[in-house]
């Protein structure tokens, strides 16, 4: 590890996930956030670290070569672009942006100055994911025709866009990564408000992926049983991820003999997710490597669920520009 460290922009509930798992890669610098409450917190922990309310500080300290955003969504695109323009290798959780042309400014921006811009799509590093796509590649599913991605679960802070921009990101990385293909267009897209706006705590997609297979994506805010599943269907085998089990998460089913299934054996590593998507990125910085969820994978999902978005609301969507996103400074 070299002696050039990482800094996280915004330590609320997930980015102390990041925040621990960067110090345990001996690769944290700094910490940045405007709540008290959540600098304390930090102190607490790590005391040996540097923490701050300003995130100009991170733009000003040499010592720190790649920065973690992990800030709520509509923040994103100010906070990336400034810290690529100070020189440092960004990280920022999903969604890049909510904005495709956005998202392709940023990712144009790293490439002009060689910096890595990686895109927090985590499941891109997730041991079963990675198992299901080598099988995939294998044959062993057959040709897919179907992916079925639900994600179902409480939020109490829907400090969001909506429950699509926040959750959908892994849905649409995760289905595009194990099928090898990107989304072409948007077949449908329908949204429930149970607080009766425009912010979608339930959303229901239909892609077409290149090469013909549907997609079928479903996102939810205010499911109390945690539900998280990935279903992809070939034409002779079908494949259940099943996220919410601690082990035996993938298993195999027959299409043409009943009640056949077989648990694919944990022969990869059972590794924190996250610590190895932190880890790739300390990589990326310290070689220059372009990341496995690179900012041109991150325009690619933006740009799906931005033409999602005008299918849900139409004339709508533009009244979400207008709308005052002062919800939290601090991602969940």
């Amino acid at each position: 590890m070299s002696d050039r460290k990482i800094a996280v922009l915004g330590c609320g509930l997930w980015g102390r996930n990041v925040v621990r798992n960067f110090y345990n890669l001996n690769a944290l610098g700094m910490v940045c956030d405007l709540d008290d409450d959540n600098i304390a917190k930090v102190k607490e922990q790590y005391p040996d670290i540097k923490t701050t309310k300003d995130f100009h500080d991170i733009l000003k300290d040499d010592n720190i070569m790649g920065v973690v955003v992990v800030t709520p969504s509509h923040t994103h695109f100010k906070f990336v672009k400034a810290m690529l323009e100070a020189g440092k290798h960004v990280y920022v959780e999903k969604p890049i942006s909510t904005v495709a042309q956005e998202a392709r400014d940023l990712t144009d921006l790293a490439e002009s100055k060689g910096l890595v811009l990686m895109v927090g799509h985590l499941l891109l590093y997730h041991p079963a994911v990675n198992r299901l796509k080598m099988l995939i590649e294998e044959g062993e599913l057959g040709e897919i025709v179907y992916a079925q991605s639900d994600r179902l679960n409480i939020n109490y802070f829907k400090n969001d866009r909506s429950v699509m921009w926040d959750l959908a990101p892994h849905d649409v990385s995760m289905i595009s990564y194990v099928l090898g293909k990107n989304p072409k267009r948007v077949i449908s897209a329908v949204g429930c408000s149970s607080d009766r706006n425009d912010i979608m705590d339930i959303t229901h997609l239909s892609i077409e992926m290149e090469g013909g297979a549907i997609a079928q994506i479903s996102d939810s805010w205010i499911t109390p049983k945690k539900h998280v599943q990935l279903l992809v269907r070939g034409t002779k085998k079908t494949a259940i991820m099943d996220d919410t089990v601690a082990e035996n998460k993938l298993t195999i089913y027959d299409n043409f003999k009943a009640g056949s299934s077989e648990v694919v054996q944990s022969d990869y590593l059972e590794i924190e997710p996250l610590k190895l998507e932190c880890q790739h990125f300390v990589n990326c910085c310290e070689t220059g490597k372009k990341a496995r969820s690179d900012g041109e994978n991150g325009f690619i999902v933006v740009s799906i669920l931005e033409e999602a978005e005008k299918v849900m609301l139409g004339d709508r969507v533009k009244n979400l520009d207008n709308v005052d996103f002062a919800l939290s400074r601090s991602k969940k």
